[in-house]
């Protein structure tokens, strides 16, 4: 993890691997992950791919998560829950408005707009840069037992307890002023 990593204050999990098609590591999110309301943003979700989760693993989550928001408690862009374990593989665009890439039994929560899909980057600008969280929760339950209109913090205080291992990728984006 990072400096003023949001999972430092988190239980301990054993690390995995999630790689992306669509963005680097460290890298700067491409146009079509911004939000819709930044010139070129197409509030695209990108592709994910992981694998070496933890022994024990029965369903997967996956966040996006800017703690760099202005907010004082960050900016949640996108949740996903009860993925399958049997699932290593989102494609791009499966957070849109009705999660059509999404494997059966998996659902979308509300992020901070309150609105259940992939919601792009739009850090203000001048503000500097930010950092975009996409995080792969390995869980140990095959459902994590919170209704669709959670929000992502919820979803985060429920896992906490039955979390095996996180998958991090970092994505970056910053707009000029």
């Amino acid at each position: 993890m990072t400096a003023n990593d949001p999972f430092a204050r988190l239980p301990e999990a054993a690390s995995f691997t999630v790689t992306s098609t669509t963005v680097t590591d460290r890298a700067a999110w491409p146009p079509e992950q911004f939000s819709s309301g930044v010139p070129g943003g197409k509030d695209i979700s990108p592709q994910l791919s992981w694998s070496g989760a933890p022994e024990g693993t029965k369903s997967y989550a996956v966040t996006v998560y800017d703690p760099d928001a202005p907010t004082g408690s960050g900016f949640w862009h996108w949740a996903v829950a009860d993925i399958p374990a049997t699932v290593t593989e989102l494609p791009e665009g499966a957070g849109d408005d009705i999660g059509s890439g999404l494997p059966e039994g998996a659902f979308q929560l509300p992020n901070d707009v309150r609105v259940a899909r992939f919601i792009g980057a739009a850090p203000p600008a001048g503000h500097g840069p930010h950092r975009y969280f996409v995080v792969v929760h390995a869980l140990d339950v095959e459902t994590i037992g919170v209704p669709a209109d959670a929000t992502p913090a919820l979803l985060g205080f429920t896992m906490a307890g039955h979390t095996l291992g996180r998958a991090v990728l970092i994505a970056t984006a910053e707009t000029s002023a």
